[in-house]
């Protein structure tokens, strides 16, 4: 009987991979007789994530042919598609390759620690941005090749700058406190705020907190860390600070926050690099932007540099793996021209050190005034302080969206992560 049940519930998972409404090609069933040529990707983001795919499998430049079956689903698919197979015992349906958000790997990779393919043996790993390196390791392991930076910038609009007094260069390398300073005085004299952030999404916080070195858990990466946590402290005062002052606005979604910046409703948008072609899309605007360093918290050993999403590329560990990490070698993992084409094509900066010696890299953004922004952010990408983001991430930040209202209502900082302290510790046993 318990051998009928688990076949059963083995075929019902093959068959809802199989589902997936996939746009660009059929799931393997895992019969046997699979092409050995041929790895299946999972990935999200047709013209990003999926385009970057397709290019590094025209790039692969291997002794044996490569064909890439690339099935595309949302990412909060592809999350919980990886939870219920690999819950199940069960590798049948699995992909060979697998896009995982940076936030998201270490629940992944502690929660299934052998379904993932050892790559440490296949790239230098001295060749990538030291922050994502951790994100995708394990016990001394790396199972992760990291793929595009999610690097953040202060993006600034020169006019309104130059109509307080000020250029992009006060606004370089400064602290959130002398942001507020000098954004009250741009409110003041423009009557737009510098920037909006939503109170529901503490993306804003995640970018203050990593200048410091600091992350909502310990180094271990499980154990909650928000109570006596004084970056964090910090943080949250600078939010509530920002909107007391009126030196940032609320928006409520995606949407409204776009409107806000191509409608010239605010000053400045901080948020990771991959903001970039949003802003350009308005087209009226070429020439009135820059791009500086996100400003760093007013605490110990604070930097100019930081982070806000990014991925990485994971080999499940069945047939074909030895193929999936070649693959991924032979591109992702040492190919810097492919990396040219990378930023030319799709946009993506990657987080392959070398490949910042480009000429891509280096070319001049009209809309910025000139500016090589790609090479700015490649900088900046190397400074970016390492932080274990560990296995609750959102968890956690659902329980800080409800005590920042507290905060904001007026309740003490000290009490408000103490009980968010208590909070995680109960709920993430």
């Amino acid at each position: 009987m318990k051998k009928i049940l688990f076949i059963l519930i083995a075929s019902i998972l093959v068959l809802a991979a199989c589902s997936s409404g996939s746009k660009e090609g059929k799931e393997s069933e895992g019969d046997g007789k699979k092409d050995p040529n041929t790895i299946t990707a999972w990935a999200w983001d047709p013209k990003f994530n999926i385009a970057a795919l397709k290019l590094a499998e025209e790039k692969y430049s291997g002794e044996e042919e490569v064909k890439l079956n690339i099935i595309e689903n949302a990412q909060p698919d592809i999350v919980s598609k990886l939870n219920t197979g690999l819950s199940s015992g069960t590798m049948k349906g699995m992909p060979n390759l697998v896009l995982i958000e940076d936030y998201r790997a270490q629940s992944f990779l502690q929660a299934y620690p052998d379904a993932f393919y050892d790559l440490s043996d296949y790239f230098n790993s001295d060749d990538f941005a030291k922050y994502k390196i951790e994100s995708a390791s394990l016990d001394g392991k790396i199972y992760g090749l990291p793929f595009d930076t999610g690097v953040a910038g202060l993006y600034v609009r020169t006019d309104m700058l130059d109509e307080a007094g000020y250029s992009v260069d006060d606004f370089t390398n400064i602290t959130w406190d002398e942001f507020i300073e000098m954004g009250k005085k741009v409110k003041e004299k423009t009557g737009k705020p510098m920037l909006t952030v939503d109170p529901n999404d503490l993306g804003t916080i995640r970018m203050m907190i990593q200048t410091a070195g600091e992350w909502y858990l310990k180094e271990d990466g499980t154990t909650p860390n928000l109570g006596g946590n004084a970056a964090l402290a910090d943080a949250f005062r600078v939010y509530k600070t920002m909107l007391d002052e009126g030196v940032a606005g609320i928006h409520s979604d995606w949407s409204q926050m776009l409107a806000g910046f191509n409608g010239g409703d605010v000053a400045a948008v901080a948020q990771g690099n991959w903001i970039t072609p949003s802003i350009k899309a308005e087209e009226s605007q070429s020439g009135k932007w820059a791009v500086v360093p996100i400003p760093r918290l007013n605490v110990p050993n604070a930097v100019n540099a930081s982070n806000l999403g990014g991925s990485s590329f994971y080999v499940l560990n069945i047939d074909g793996k030895e193929k999936a990490a070649e693959f991924l070698a032979n591109t992702f993992g040492s190919n810097a021209d492919f990396y040219q084409d990378l930023v030319s094509e799709v946009g993506a900066i990657g987080t392959y050190i070398p490949a910042a010696e480009g000429d891509a890299y280096k070319t001049e953004d009209e809309y910025f005034g000139g500016q090589k922004t790609v090479s700015d952010f490649s900088k900046w990408m190397e400074e970016i302080p390492e932080v274990n983001y560990g296995m609750h991430t959102y968890a956690i930040e659902d329980i800080l969206v409800a005590e920042m209202q507290n905060y904001l209502n007026g309740q003490d900082i000290d009490e408000v992560l103490n009980n968010a302290q208590k909070q995680a510790e109960a709920q993430l046993k």
